[in-house]
């Protein structure tokens, strides 16, 4: 009879976590039912303002002048997550007359957004200097009897800056020169400034490459890395000198063979 009893009392008990599960169940159902449905909803407007944005690009790339070189061939063969559904790239290339996605950490999205925020003539900003503290990528020095009391850069919300410090976050795990750059400064000072100070040497290439017309050519990490040591030397070199003293490389050990 315990038995029995025993028995009867687990069905009872499956039956109850069985009703508990199914109500569970449907509505975790109708609520993923839900998700997918906004999901389709906001992926159909998403395609709707892309077209827009083509249809755009399309009249500016017919009013403007054809490009004098040919569209260099893409650093980044992969489709960037929430790219844009068309050529970003070409038609930005064939309106500016200039391939922005040279720079490392511009992406055909990210320079779409950048243009969109800035124009395609940067000639609001007489140089470099100006549009970068437009940003607020530069330092504001505060100078008080000839000695520097602060240099940090000033609080915004441009979104240009935003995407910029993006690109340089980016940048900074990628085995080129602005991702060394990068990574020195994130080791000295911190990840915080390093994303600005690369931000702002971002933006100084973008600005050149736009409004200037430079060919940006990455160098490598190698080569900062060998540039970087050259003026560190160069430096101990000259503070040594002005001590009265004189920096010698040292001798390679010559190796010692035993003779048994």
């Amino acid at each position: 009879m315990r038995t029995f009893r025993t028995f009867t009392d687990d069905l009872k008990r499956l039956a109850d976590w069985f009703r508990h599960w199914s109500a569970t169940i449907g509505r975790n159902t109708s609520a993923l039912t839900q998700a997918l449905e906004l999901y389709d909803l906001y992926q159909t407007k998403v395609a709707a303002c892309d077209k827009q944005i083509e249809d755009i690009l399309k009249r500016l790339r017919q009013a403007a002048a054809p490009p004098a070189n040919k569209l260099l061939p893409a650093r980044q063969r992969a489709r960037q997550p929430n790219a844009p559904a068309f050529d970003a790239r070409g038609a930005l290339d064939a309106i500016l007359g200039v391939d922005l996605t040279q720079i490392d950490g511009l992406g055909p999205s990210l320079a779409l957004r950048l243009v969109g925020e800035c124009g395609t003539s940067l000639a609001a900003w007489p140089t470099a200097k100006h549009f970068t503290s437009w940003l607020a990528l530069a330092p504001r020095n505060k100078i008080s009897g000839g000695r520097v009391l602060s240099s940090r850069t000033r609080r915004t919300s441009n979104r240009a800056a935003s995407l910029l410090r993006l690109a340089a976050g980016t940048v900074g795990r990628t085995d080129t020169a602005l991702g060394a750059f990068y990574r020195r400064l994130s080791a000295r000072i911190g990840k915080a400034k390093a994303i600005t100070a690369t931000a702002r040497k971002i933006a100084v290439l973008f600005y050149n490459t736009l409004r200037l017309g430079m060919a940006y050519t990455d160098p490598g990490a190698t080569y900062y890395e060998n540039r970087y040591r050259q003026r560190v030397l160069h430096n101990l070199q000259r503070r040594a000198k002005s001590l009265g003293f004189g920096l010698l490389p040292l001798e390679p050990e010559a190796t010692q063979v035993g003779v048994s």
